[in-house]
């Protein structure tokens, strides 16, 4: 027993050296990733003239930033049509998502596995690969400056069906079955059964669909010359020109929109999490 006591100690000090080594990589990777908000918001504080200075804690901490981006330009406009346009999109991608995610996983008919593949195949393709399309279509059906054309492209989304589908892997069929059993059809089951049961995954997906499309920047600054339909991104890029760039404004602005992003985030990360945990479902 005495012999083995300096093993003992050894393996404990091997685990406790390898456990603090993460400690410490973690903790690296965490100020790597808080750094550019830390510094984000202190110049946001900073005047113009300091915006550029090394030091991380304003000398002449201001205000005067906050309140020309929330008086000097229409921006609390550009939150209200994020808003509006976020929600929409969460509200109406979750009823659509539901529904085809359901289909693809419970009901049975021809093509169906093409049809996921081919859904599922659009992971490949980003926004900017696609975007000169979408802008003729866009504009051929006449929703160019409108809300409608910041909305209806926004709403079909491959990882949101994807992941319903294998939500809906995973529950059991036996549930399903009883309900037929008792003479309810597929729109009973859905909306009775499936929905009630999906809760948990439509709550994270709302939170990640709301943050895409509050986040959102490419689209809406294609299809959106009228400045009453901006969103908060496309605000946030006016505060540069050609030739100049008032950082201090661009900083406080993001900022603001940055608020209710981390708010969500740090109320609903379990959810987004068990999302993230049940893609691997099968």
């Amino acid at each position: 027993m005495t012999n083995d006591r300096p093993q003992v100690y050894f393996a404990r000090s091997q685990v406790t050296l390898v456990r603090g080594l993460w400690m410490l990589i973690s903790a690296v990777l965490a100020l790597m990733t808080l750094f550019p908000l830390l510094w984000m918001v202190s110049i946001a504080f900073k005047p113009a003239a300091e915006s550029f200075s090394s030091n991380l804690i304003p000398t002449s901490p201001t205000f005067d930033n906050f309140i020309y981006v929330l008086t000097g330009v229409p921006f609390v406009r550009y939150m209200l049509n994020s808003f509006f346009v976020s929600a929409t999109v969460t509200i109406v991608a979750l009823f659509f998502h539901t529904m085809a995610g359901y289909a693809l996983a419970r009901l049975r008919f021809p093509g169906r596995e093409v049809i996921f593949l081919a859904i599922f195949s659009t992971f490949l393709v980003s926004l900017p690969v696609v975007i000169v399309p979408l802008f003729i279509i866009v504009r051929a059906m006449g929703m160019l400056n409108s809300y409608a054309g910041l909305i209806v492209p926004s709403i079909f989304n491959a990882f949101g069906i994807f992941l319903l589908r294998q939500y809906y892997l995973s529950l059991p069929k036996e549930i399903e079955e009883a309900a037929r059993m008792d003479g309810a059809g597929y729109w009973r089951i859905y909306w009775s059964i499936v929905l009630p049961l999906s809760r948990p995954i439509m709550s994270a997906l709302a939170i990640l669909f709301f943050l895409a499309n509050w986040n959102s920047f490419l689209w809406p600054l294609t299809i959106t010359s009228d400045s009453n339909l901006w969103v908060v991104q496309v605000g946030i890029a006016n505060f540069k020109s050609q030739y100049a760039a008032s950082w201090n404004y661009m900083m406080a602005a993001s900022t603001i929109v940055a608020i209710p992003t981390l708010v969500l985030f740090l109320i609903f990360q379990r959810q987004i999490m068990d999302s993230l945990k049940t893609s691997g479902l099968k």
